[in-house]
């Protein structure tokens, strides 16, 4: 398997490990993203529960209180533009 696959398996695992505790298998709600977040992400301990908050608020596009896989996908490439610029300077 080439290493874009892999990784992409990587992120779509990481979702499925933590979607479905509360409820849907197929959304995160947000407890799970925030145990995703403090988990998986460096940054993510040093986030404050309001900051969570909101960014569960700028991710959830349809407001049901939940992140769904396409949701997911779009938090995913922000943060991948994120630690792109990060890298570049």
């Amino acid at each position: 398997m080439a290493s874009l696959d892999q990784s992409i398996g990587g992120l779509i695992s990481v979702f499925h490990k933590y979607s479905g505790k509360e409820g849907n298998k197929n959304t995160l709600s947000k407890g799970e993203l925030k145990e995703l977040i403090q988990k998986e992400l460096c940054l993510g301990p040093k986030l404050k529960e309001a900051e969570i908050q909101k960014l569960m608020a700028d991710l959830d596009h349809n407001k049901d209180q939940e992140v769904d896989f396409q949701e997911y996908v779009t938090f995913l490439a922000v943060l991948a533009t994120i630690y792109h610029e990060d890298l570049a300077h």
